[in-house]
């Protein structure tokens, strides 16, 4: 009879050996599931205008906006951040309409103008949101800022435009401009320094309104 310890002896070992033959089996679907993963994609021609210039590039068909914008065009203000759809860093303006760029396709948008932060103003001629977020202190670290502001332009365009929001209270008239209003419409991006009620300023005074606390 064998003696407990070889016994154990031979459990490892059999563990051992098993594990080895069970990865060895699994290693031609690992490497094929991967050859797929980070195979060649379909090529497209996409033609876009970008801060007024119309560029016609070859993509990949699963190219979103945001790595075109950043890798192929090289505007790398507008940022990725959680590259899901939840921070807002990434946001442009498309036909005048605010969308996050790294949750949709450049092959999408073939024709479609596009605006990017470098495209609302330069350093030299700052667009006035942007005026009004270096007065304010509307950031601290910078990063989500690009996208602040553009989603900030588009709020003031939707409000001109009669646009109500889920907090609207009367949806006959153009939506007050107030503090709840603005928070819920630039609720899609996020600024982890927290710079929100500078925000809020830097909005309200391109809009020329004042804004008052509490309920309009």
């Amino acid at each position: 009879m064998n003696h407990p310890e070889q016994l154990a002896v031979s459990r490892r070992e059999f563990l051992v050996t098993g594990s080895a033959a069970a990865a060895v089996s699994m290693l031609p679907i690992e490497a094929n599931a991967q050859a797929q993963h980070t195979g060649s994609g379909t090529p497209a021609t996409v033609a876009i205008q970008v801060n007024g210039t119309t560029h016609r590039i070859e993509l990949d068909t699963r190219t979103t906006l945001l790595d075109t914008l950043r890798e192929h065009l090289h505007l790398t203000g507008t940022k990725k951040g959680c590259d899901q759809g939840q921070c807002g860093a990434c946001t442009v303006l498309v036909n005048g309409q605010r969308i996050n760029s790294c949750l949709t396709l450049a092959v999408m948008h073939d024709g479609d103008s596009i605006t990017t932060i470098e495209g609302l103003g330069t350093p030299q001629r700052l667009h006035a949101m942007q005026q009004a977020f270096v007065k304010h202190d509307g950031f601290q670290c910078g990063y989500c800022t690009p996208g602040q502001i553009c989603s900030a332009v588009a709020v003031l365009d939707e409000i001109k435009a009669d646009i109500p929001s889920h907090v609207t209270a009367n949806l006959t008239t153009r939506p007050v401009l107030s503090p709840d209003e603005l928070r819920e419409r630039m609720s899609g991006n996020i600024c982890r320094c927290g710079a929100y009620s500078n925000i809020i300023d830097a909005i309200t005074e391109v809009a020329g309104a004042t804004v008052v606390k509490g309920q309009p």
